[in-house]
């Protein structure tokens, strides 16, 4: 029974942990430059004055807080790669657009990271 038990608050952790990295975005590498060449979308989630000092070229800016609204902008059939800062806004992004019905969505992580990866 003690036995049991420990195996559940393991499997509990190993899902916690699943769920936090799914999160981020932290997982299996993406290649996202060949993600980039079949037609995904860069959606870059920070401020519109974060956009404008600097940016992936090619990329739309919907920031995270207009989300809901722009989504029109994103065509839900191509795959969505989301950035922002650093990784945080554009998990919530990705979180977002998952559960609007995007199926192929990807979280880029900092914008600076991502342009490295392009």
């Amino acid at each position: 029974m003690v036995e049991a038990g420990w195996m559940l608050t393991l499997k509990r952790k190993i899902a916690m942990l699943k769920t936090i990295k799914n999160m981020l975005g932290i997982g299996p590498k993406v290649d996202f430059n060949a993600l980039r060449q079949n037609g995904a979308q860069i959606i870059d989630v920070r401020t519109k004055g974060e956009f404008q000092s600097g940016h992936i070229k090619g990329s739309k800016n919907i920031p995270l807080q207009s989300l809901q609204q722009g989504m029109k902008k994103i065509n839900p059939k191509k795959p969505v790669i989301t950035c922002c800062a650093s990784g945080v806004r554009s998990a919530s992004a990705k979180r977002i657009l998952k559960s609007n019905g995007f199926n192929e969505v990807y979280n880029g992580g900092g914008w600076m990271s991502l342009r490295n990866k392009l």
